[in-house]
């Protein structure tokens, strides 16, 4: 993945978190980690599809909408 797109993603799933007054291990459930979810918010790695899927189902979200980026 492009590194300007890691940036658009941890920026949309950082504000999710905090708009649902979250912690990074709230979210980190269900196979994710608290720590993954540092790195993913920092920018910092990759991310399979099957763990989008968890994230976006722990945010009570369908994955394309991970993706609604504003630019």
């Amino acid at each position: 993945m492009s590194k300007s797109f890691l940036e658009k993603l941890a920026k949309r799933l950082k504000h999710l978190k905090e708009e649902r007054k979250l912690t990074q291990d709230d979210l980190g459930i269900n196979g994710v980690s608290g720590s993954m979810i540092s790195l993913l918010e920092l920018a910092k790695t990759d991310v399979t599809v099957t763990k989008l899927k968890i994230i976006a189902d722990n945010l009570e979200l369908e994955v394309k909408n991970l993706f609604d980026f504003k630019d």
